[in-house]
């Protein structure tokens, strides 16, 4: 429909209700996709990837073989969506706008509902879930709530202004006064309908006929009249046979008791029959008495007229070979009076029902009888089958393994705003009656199978067939009876108390009868005499257990039935020689140390660019000790290993795989000497040996990704890098962990206190380790004497003219040249006893000349970068960090260039030995 939108409105406090998807039985598998993909190419659908809402779908098949796609939406939507309010029109505003017609035309829509599309936010509330995913409805799906009143409003203001018409839902009427009127009339809708996009049903539209019937009534030229069939039940209703046939009829007409007078006069023959004395005679007084009352009951005294503005009620009920449905008013009184009775009788098809399926039958037959008044109303619905009340419960959701028909029925309920209560059978008198003297009028055509999504066909086409099933479940003793009480409908007291029959009372609201076969839902109960084959004809090409039980669940059901599955499979020597392995077990994580360095992980990675890597793992701190090789034998790896055990000391375990290097008798022998325990990971799991394991895989991202530099300088690197960084398991760097410190690094020169601290902290380690010396501090312009370092006197007198830290000077030599000096290098220097001044400007002319005043020399060599850091550091030395035993070290490496002809430094004359190897 075109320009026009309907929206449905929710309850801003309404939480989303997402349903799973059901099961749909494979019979129907590829026609329910089928029917999802052409309802995607009509633009009523679209798929979506997420969904705050979602509804179970339930396939129905339809008579031409397809199926049909419905929406369990009372189970959402319904109950937290705020019902559309539009007035649904009362038959009195009907009526008056079709006064003075003289001939009549009904159009009915095709698809009503889907030919009004919905607006963005309201297509998230009608989405299905299916096996194919989820989809949204574009256009308004039948059976929301709010349905009837949205397509009655879009309705009336799309024919307003139209004499001679009216619209109640989808059924139009029009008339005129003559036929031109009609005509026109006529014209003028089907142009509306047309503009807006909105298409008819050709079959169900009827045009220029006499009289029609409508809303219960037959309007015709004369006026309007009651309609016959709101009565005919009653007024047709056959002579009781027996007893039992009359009790029924008396209760219904006892029921409206009250709107009858003088009754016991003229029921005083029937009840003579009654008497147990009385021998069954139905003679002409009896018949007299029938008929008088059938005319009291269809008297204006009893009937009551269809009042909008009072509550409805809707009572059924089925017997053994008949249906009876009454439509009442609730009186201010609290009394019901009938609108109209309506029965008929069950076709042979319809007698084979299950009890529970005949009373919902009922049901859908007194809704789809009274549909004109019910639709876009609220009303209750009264039944004596109680099961019924939880199946077509308003605010639950079908069961899932209802039959195929349950489930289609309650889908048609789902339509309708009602509500389903239980009433007892003495109490429901009044309908009773109408379904033990049903019309004998029966439907022109029975169900046929397809209409429910049974699986009875597919049995037939198989060895085991839906035959041999009757015959077997005939002679079971326990389905024999199942079968006798689902039909009869008889109670479970007897049966709850045995085992053998438990499986069937727990399910007893699901099954039902089919061609002589005990369904669950949709699934053939298969008697024990059956259960072999059915095994296997399931175990066919050796399945296995879960597609074997996914298979048989679209089909057959019988107690116990997945443990014989189960069973099947585990006793054939195929299925089992080609299972998959064992499901992955639970993480079972190796306990953690409580110490550093007591339980260390090793293993060797490689061949990286021509290498082996040898990684040593401590559980405790995650610290990582990594040895380039060139080989990985026992030997080799021991020598290895001593370099770490001899910096941090033996562990008490070792973990390491099962590789031959570590399985020789020399790596036992070195771990036995110095008293190590070995594990051994399980051969082929290298997870029970993760750590190092993922330490393997960390060290392989880590190198690859680091390009310049040698692989020593890489490595280490990578190592001080990942030594300094939190572990993500434990929180802390390895570092903390196994030193109870941070290693210092070059992000450390971004705290801007940093340099003060380090000052303060060495100031306070010299003083306390050098306790009686004094201090020599000398300021700018200071005289002094500087060691010499060339030929000639051993001091040189000089000037300070300039400090380059605590204990370093710059020093003007009186010869001119500039050298630098540690505190130690220097002596005071005074001229005729006293301290020379502490200023340049006040050194005697004689001593120095202003040429002689250079500034401090700078060229000063750069600290080493450590290699760990880049390989060419452009940082000024931290004159805060020199130790007095560098000193010397550093004044050499800071004299000028004509300085290279000092005296060479003296070099050590120890005699150095190899080291002795540890362990040796």
């Amino acid at each position: 429909m075109q320009g026009v939108q309907a929206k449905i409105h929710v309850d801003p406090n309404a939480q989303p209700r997402f349903h799973k998807a059901r099961q749909v039985p494979f019979a129907v598998r590829e026609k329910v996709e089928a029917e999802l993909e052409r309802l995607q190419t009509l633009g009523v659908i679209q798929p979506i990837q997420f969904a705050d809402w979602a509804t179970p779908i339930v396939p129905v098949m339809k008579h031409d073989g397809r199926v049909r796609v419905c929406g369990d939406f009372k189970v959402t939507i319904n109950s937290a969506a705020k019902l559309d309010k539009y007035p649904i029109p009362r038959i009195e505003e009907l009526f008056a706008s079709l006064a003075g017609g003289k001939a009549f035309t009904k159009l009915d829509l095709s698809h009503a509902y889907l030919q009004v599309p919905l607006d963005e936010e309201s297509r998230r509330y009608v989405v299905i879930n299916t096996h194919k995913g989820l989809f949204e409805y574009k256009r308004l799906p039948f059976g929301v709530a709010s349905a009837p009143s949205i397509f009655q409003r879009v309705m009336e203001n799309l024919l307003q202004g139209i004499s001679g018409v009216c619209v109640y839902i989808d059924d139009i009427l029009i008339t005129g006064a003559t036929d031109q009127e009609h005509l026109s009339n006529l014209a003028e809708v089907l142009e509306r309908l047309e503009t807006a996009g909105m298409r008819l049903k050709r079959e169900k539209c009827a045009f220029l006929l006499p009289s029609v019937s409508y809303l219960g009534h037959v309007i015709s030229a004369d006026g309007l009249h009651t309609a016959e069939s709101k009565v005919k039940a009653v007024v047709e209703a056959r002579d009781p046979q027996d007893v039992s046939e009359l009790r029924s009829f008396l209760g219904m007409v006892n029921y409206y008791a009250k709107f009858l007078p003088d009754l016991a006069t003229t029921l005083a023959p029937l009840y003579l029959l009654l008497r147990q004395t009385t021998q069954w005679n139905w003679g002409q007084k009896q018949r007299r008495s029938f008929r008088d009352v059938k005319k009291l009951l269809k008297s204006s005294r009893v009937l009551a007229h269809f009042d909008d503005r009072l509550p409805l009620i809707l009572a059924c009920d089925a017997s053994p070979y008949g249906l009876g449905a009454i439509l009442s008013h609730r009186m201010p009184d609290g009394s019901e009076r009938p609108i109209g009775f309506s029965s008929r009788t069950l076709t042979k098809a319809e007698l084979n029902y299950s009890h529970l399926d005949k009373e919902a039958l009922a049901i859908v037959f007194g809704v789809r009888k009274y549909h004109q008044y019910l639709y876009g109303r609220h009303f209750e619905i009264k039944t004596d089958h109680k099961p019924l009340t939880h199946i077509f419960s308003e605010s639950r959701a079908t069961p899932k393994m209802a039959s195929g028909r349950i489930q289609r029925w309650a889908l048609t309920l789902g339509a309708y705003d009602y509500s389903i209560q239980y009433k007892e059978g003495k109490h429901n008198a009044n309908v009773d009656a109408l379904s033990r003297l049903p019309l004998p009028t029966k439907l022109k055509e029975a169900p046929k199978p397809t209409e429910v999504v049974h699986l009875m066909e597919h049995l037939d086409a198989s060895p085991l067939s839906s035959t041999q099933i009757k015959n077997w479940t005939d002679t079971d003793p326990i389905l024999s009876k199942v079968k006798k009480w689902v039909q009869e409908g008889g109670r479970t007291d007897d049966l709850e108390g045995r085992q053998e029959f438990l499986p069937f009372v727990r399910r007893r609201y699901e099954l039902s009868v089919e061609g002589g076969c005990v369904l669950w839902g949709n699934r053939v109960v298969v008697p024990v005499k059956g259960r072999k084959r059915a095994l296997e004809m399931l175990h066919e090409a050796h399945p296995g257990i879960a597609r074997m039980k996914s298979f048989a669940r679209g089909y057959v059901w019988w107690p116990g039935m997945d443990g014989q599955i189960e069973t099947c499979v585990k006793e054939c020597v195929t299925c089992q020689s080609s299972r998959k392995l064992p499901p992955v077990a639970p993480l079972h994580p190796w306990t953690w140390p409580e110490k550093p360095w007591s339980r260390v992980h090793i293993d060797y990675a490689g061949p990286l660019e021509g290498k082996w890597f040898l990684l040593i793992v401590d559980a405790h701190s995650k610290w990582m000790e990594i040895h380039i090789t060139n080989s990985t034998t026992s030997a080799a790896t021991i020598e290895l290993l001593r370099k770490s055990l001899a910096a941090l000391g033996l562990p008490d375990v070792i973990v390491s795989d099962n590789a031959t290097t570590f399985m020789s008798e020399e790596f036992a022998e070195f771990l036995r000497r110095n008293g190590i325990r070995h594990l051994r990971a399980p051969p082929y799991h290298p997870a029970s040996n993760g750590l190092v394991e993922r330490a393997v895989q960390t060290f392989k991202e880590g190198i690859k990704r680091l390009k310049a530099g040698s692989l020593c300088t890489r490595l280490s690197r990578f190592l001080f890098k990942y030594r300094i960084t939190p572990h993500s398991t434990t929180g802390q760097t390895p570092a903390e962990l196994l030193w109870g410190r941070k290693l210092r690094s070059q992000m450390d020169l971004l705290h801007p206190d940093l340099d003060k601290k380090v000052h303060q902290t060495q100031n306070r380690q010299k003083q306390a380790h050098d306790v009686h010396a004094k201090p020599q501090v000398f300021a700018v312009g200071d005289t002094v004497f500087a060691r010499n370092y060339r030929q000639g006197q051993l001091w040189l007198p000089g000037q300070v003219v300039g400090i380059q830290g605590a204990v370093l000077y710059d020093i003007l030599l009186n010869d001119g040249r500039t050298v630098r000096r540690h505190v130690e290098q220097l002596r005071y220097r005074t001229c005729s006893g006293v301290r020379a001044a502490s200023s340049v400007e006040e050194v005697p002319e004689d001593t120095m000349s202003s040429a002689d005043i250079r500034e401090p020399s700078t060229e000063t060599n750069s600290a080493r970068s450590s290699d760990i850091g880049p390989e060419h550091s452009s940082e000024p030395p931290e004159s805060g960090l020199i130790t007095p035993d560098a000193a010397p070290e550093i004044a050499e490496a800071t004299q000028p260039a004509d300085e290279t002809s000092e005296a060479p430094v003296r070099r050590s004359s120890r005699v150095r030995h190899p080291p002795c190897r540890y362990g040796q």
